[in-house]
């Protein structure tokens, strides 16, 4: 079905192109013919303007026609692209298979993975030139998931200004000594969903997470209740 739907995407946008160039072509050369006739015409019995105006008229139509196909093309294609379907996750809690996380409010938070017990496990975070501006070393490195808060502060302690796409790279090791294999997702709520150059992203926390990354959807867990307060017994006051 996604060969079919892909081919006959391919085809629709070559027919597209070749009628456009076609249409150009035309257009130029309607174009020189009527400026040679222009050029040429008896002025005892000029042309008669209705004509090559009417002309015009169905060249612009045609090309209007085209541009029309194009915009319901994009259409189709951004439905097929996942936001029909992501917008059904807005208010859900996923896990996507990506490392990177955005700086929000002075946060940036991760989730990551480990395959079993690890005995020495180091956490980096890097900017987007792949420079390391953060390192820790935690505690709890039982096997599972494991979640990971960034307060925006790098090495030197300075606070680096909200916006910034950060990535988050795991080096576990058992006592032994081998590699622990480590996976760095993202998971929290979703909060938005949006469409950019073809690609459907969804808003987690701030950051944008592509649709096609998602490996799991629930419902999101239910706010704990507060705490029911004490009985009391009010006693009238003695007149």
């Amino acid at each position: 079905m996604a060969i079919t739907s892909a081919t006959q995407t391919a085809t629709a946008t070559d027919a597209g192109t070749i009628g456009k160039a076609r249409l150009a072509t035309s257009f130029d050369t309607f174009m020189k013919l009527l400026t040679t006739q222009l050029k040429n015409q008896d002025p005892t019995a000029p042309l008669d303007s209705n004509q090559f105006t009417q002309q015009l008229v169905q060249m612009t139509g045609v090309e209007q026609q085209l541009y029309s196909n194009d915009l319901l093309k994009q259409l189709v294609s951004n439905t097929g692209t996942g936001v029909s379907q992501a917008v059904s996750v807005i208010g859900k809690d996923v896990k996507a298979n990506v490392d990177t996380s955005s700086l929000t409010a002075g946060k940036a938070t991760w989730s990551y993975h480990l395959d079993r017990l690890g005995s020495d496990v180091k956490i980096e975070i890097l900017d987007a030139d792949g420079k390391i501006v953060h390192a820790a070393a935690p505690t709890d490195n039982k096997a599972g998931d494991h979640s990971f808060d960034w307060n925006g502060r790098d090495l030197l302690g300075v606070k680096r200004p909200d916006g910034g796409v950060y990535r988050l790279r795991i080096t576990a090791k058992d006592s032994s000594g081998g590699a622990v294999p480590a996976q760095v997702f993202a998971k929290g709520l979703v909060t938005g969903v949006e469409q950019v150059d073809g690609k459907t992203l969804l808003t987690i926390g701030g950051s944008k997470v592509p649709w096609s990354a998602v490996i799991a959807v629930s419902e999101p867990l239910p706010a704990a209740k507060p705490a029911a307060s004490a009985a009391s017994t009010v006693i009238p006051a003695v007149s």
